[in-house]
């Protein structure tokens, strides 16, 4: 399949905007966190690897998944994790896009920029920022990331 990759980061996309609607929130290290934050991680990745499939239109393939995040998700959801996507889809799509480091390292070095980014932004639109929320929701992000870094690096993509 042709476009895959940019398929499976529209849904992530979508499906972690709806969870993020319904799952509730659990409580860790005296705080409250949203489980949904384990997946973000996946979709930077995702979006690096869109990205090889349909260069710098991927930013559609976003938006895309905004509109349908709109419509399928709580609405309050979808325009906060919009809004923070769209600063740190762009952070990712810069480190992504410009360094001239292999596939493997730009995943892992894109992700850590663009993790803090969507986390703070998004945490702070829903009204569920603190410090350790942020932390532990960015860390989350970056095992997703690591995890592909891992994989990747074996074979030098």
């Amino acid at each position: 399949m042709k476009f895959k990759f940019t398929i499976l980061y529209i849904i992530l996309i979508v499906a972690v905007n709806y969870g993020f609607s319904v799952v509730p929130l659990v409580p860790v290290l005296g705080e409250m966190f949203p489980p949904m934050s384990l997946i973000v991680g996946f979709i930077f990745v995702a979006r690096d690897y869109a990205q090889r499939e349909i260069n710098h239109k991927v930013i559609f393939a976003m938006l895309l998944a905004a509109v349908l995040s709109y419509l399928m998700a709580d609405p309050f959801v979808a325009l906060a994790s919009l809004a923070a996507f769209t600063f740190s889809e762009l952070a990712d799509w810069g480190v992504y896009s410009f360094t001239k480091k292999p596939f493997y390292q730009r995943v892992l070095l894109s992700s850590i920029l663009a993790s803090p980014i969507d986390s703070f932004i998004f945490l702070a639109l829903i009204g569920q920022f603190s410090i350790i929320g942020a932390s532990l929701m960015t860390a989350s992000k970056i095992i997703g990331a690591l995890v592909v870094w891992g994989v990747t690096r074996e074979s030098k993509v």
